[in-house]
This record gives structure tokens, sequence and C-alpha cells, in this order.
């Protein structure tokens, strides 16, 4: 039996990489940071009775993912014969909301199984399987890469871990204040906006690089949102508020989801002016600088 645990990520801009042929290589370049809710997979392993219809189940605790495809093309990818092999993953942050679940999803199980299944593979390996499905099943692209190794980060070279590359920027005494309305789904939004997002998205990497400043980094995101038009009236609503406040904030990218790093001080404040939108779940978080792990 194994524990893993996987922190959520949020993309505030990105730059998609798709043109190479070895799926390891592809991935995105963009700036993100991974949070303390996430997914914790539980895997345990018994031989296969003729009981046993098929080799293994899958139980989805907290919010719910209607699709667990990720799930079973990671098992797919390791050597599970004559076992069982029982799943839970424990989601608790919303699916769909610009979160990273599918890529916590598919970090989390893969660490599991490789310790429940005694595979002896790399963490660097096992993270590279979760990659190769995230872009096989067309859930995300670099949510992997960020959420493997934790914290704020840069991705300034694309690909799975090991072969992308991250540089992370410290944020210890920051809070995250997030607001979700509805999902969106990524897939349909890659294939139908990717030259438009490219352009933007590689020019704030690169300006982010220079600043490495948070709050440069939420005024980018709300810039990319807009131009790349995924705001919807409900979110512009909520931007302009916390703006009259004199409270920066970005967007989750791809969900109706709004976030704003805060300082201790201004905690408070940003909850009660996001108390006003009732229809909205507010979610507090810290940084998980540690990223995927055994438990």
């Amino acid at each position: 039996m194994a524990t893993a645990f996987c922190p959520a990520h949020i993309t505030g801009f990105f730059k998609a990489e798709l043109d190479k042929e070895d799926s390891k290589q592809l991935g995105s370049l963009g700036a993100g940071f991974s949070i303390q809710k996430g997914v914790k997979t539980t895997v345990s392993v018994r031989e296969k009775t003729k009981h046993d219809i098929s080799n293994f189940s899958i139980k989805v605790n907290g919010f719910e993912s209607g699709d667990m495809r990720v799930s079973e093309v990671v098992l797919s990818k390791f050597s599970t014969q004559g076992k069982f092999v029982d799943i839970i993953h424990e989601i608790d942050v919303p699916v769909g909301y610009g979160f990273g679940c599918s890529a916590a999803v598919a970090l989390s199980l893969s660490i599991a199984l490789n310790d429940a299944l005694k595979s002896k593979l790399s963490k660097i390996e096992v993270a590279q399987i979760a990659h190769d499905v995230e872009i096989e099943c067309k859930t995300g692209l670099g949510d992997v890469l960020a959420s493997y190794h934790g914290g704020f980060e840069i991705r300034d070279k694309p690909g799975a871990p090991g072969i992308g590359h991250v540089q992370k920027i410290n944020l210890n005494k920051i809070s995250i204040i997030m607001i979700c309305f509805s999902p969106i789904s990524t897939s349909k939004f890659i294939k139908e906006r990717l030259s438009q997002i490219n352009g933007l998205g590689g020019k704030m990497v690169n300006e982010l690089l220079e600043s490495k400043n948070y709050e440069h980094f939420q005024e980018m995101s709300l810039e990319f949102a807009k131009y790349v038009n995924v705001m919807t009236p409900r979110m512009q609503k909520v931007v302009n508020e916390l703006s009259n406040n004199n409270i920066k904030c970005g967007i989750a990218l791809f969900g109706e989801t709004i976030f704003s790093l805060v300082t201790k001080d201004e905690k408070n404040k940003v909850k009660e002016i996001l108390k006003q939108f009732d229809d909205g779940l507010i979610i507090t978080s810290k940084i998980d600088n540690s990223g995927a792990r055994l438990q």
C-alpha cells in the first residue's frame, strides 16, 4: 500500500510548445504556483482472485471527477500482472476550474503505484509517465512539471520533469484566496486559441524572468485572460471590486476562477470582498513548496 500527494497548480499565463515529436519535450512555458490543497492518492495491491471481474477499481472522494480516463491510462503504463489494484483519489479542489487536477491525479497515482507495485522507477521516470499521460489525454501541458517541483514557478523550458526546467521564486508569507464559479474545458480551448495565446505568453515569460515579482505576475495573468477572451461578466465584476480596493488578482487557466496572492494584512479584507459573490466557492490556501511526494 502507498499514498502520494500532488499539489493543485494554477497557471497565470503560458505558451504551448507542441511542435516536437517526443511527448516528453512537449509542454508549455509559463508561470504559476502550487497550493497546499490537491490530490491524495492511495493505492492498495493484492493478488487477483477468480471473483475479480477486472484488475482494478478506482474511487473518488471529495470533489467529483467525471472522467477516470487519466487514472486508467496511468495504470496501463505499469505492470500489474496477477495483481488487483485498488485506487482511491481524494480531491480537495473542484475539477475543471483551473487547478490542474488531471495532472495532480496522474502524478499522485504514478508515484503511489511505483511504490505499491515496487516498480523501482526513479521519481523523474514516474513523473515522466504522468506528463506523457497528460499529453496523450489532452488534459494539460505544463502542470505536471510545475506541481512536481511545487512553489511559485516560472517554466522557462518546456517538457516533462527531467527535461523541462523551472525557476522558483520564494513567496513565504503569501496566502492565496480563490473564488471559483464554473469549469472551462482545457482541451477545447487549447485547440481553438493556440496561435493567439502563444505570442503573448512567450513575451510574458521573458518579462517575469526579469522582474520575478508576484504582483507583476498577477497583472500579466489578468492581461492574458482578457487578451485570450476568457473573462466572463461575472469574473469582471470580481476583478473590478478587488481593483477598486487596491487588491491585485489573476485568472486561473482554464476555469472561471479568480485568485489573489495576499499578505497577512490583506487576507480578511479580500475574504470580505469575495463573500459578496455568493454564487462562488471561496478557497484559501498557502503555497506548497515541496511538490509531489510520497506520504
